[in-house]
């Protein structure tokens, strides 16, 4: 398995099973409903926020993995949608599925050469670093992600 390959499985890994902390968004998302994804906890984010925040740059990522521009501002990174009924909140939770999915199957594609090229401009380091950063992004968030659900859960 080659460095593109690995950093593909990590991203499948945290987002639907398989990594070595036996934690994913997937199964830790699967039984939320939308009212305790939209519930504030103290002054943390909504589960539903980190989950938007979180699928927010793997979007623009790949569309540079296909050869076009970066075009994502961190200042609506945390713009989530209204979320009202467990229909939109599921359809959020599958959009973030879906676009993983598909950025995975992107990150496979990339030549292992590319990985320590300037990733679209010289301040986001390189490929590595943005993909592997990605992939921590959502361990960091899923980790918040099932305390925030435990805390909204045990707060009695």
């Amino acid at each position: 398995m080659n460095t593109t390959q690995q950093l593909a499985k990590h991203c499948r890994d945290v987002h639907f099973g398989g990594n070595w902390t036996f934690v994913n968004l997937k199964d830790t998302l699967a039984d939320i409903t939308w009212q305790e994804a939209t519930t504030q906890y103290q002054d943390s984010n909504t589960i539903a926020t980190l989950l938007f925040h979180i699928n927010y740059y793997i979007n623009p990522v790949a569309r540079v993995l296909q050869g076009e521009p970066l075009n994502a501002s961190d200042k609506f990174s945390f713009d989530c949608p209204t979320i009202t009924s467990q229909e939109e909140w599921e359809h959020l939770v599958q959009k973030a599925l879906d676009e993983a999915e598909q950025f995975a199957n992107e990150i496979e594609k990339l030549e292992e050469s590319k990985l320590f090229e300037v990733f679209s401009d010289e301040k986001y380091g390189n490929y590595f670093r943005n993909l592997l950063g990605i992939i921590e992004h959502t361990h960091y968030h899923l980790g918040q992600i099932a305390l925030i659900k435990k805390m909204i859960r045990h707060k009695d």
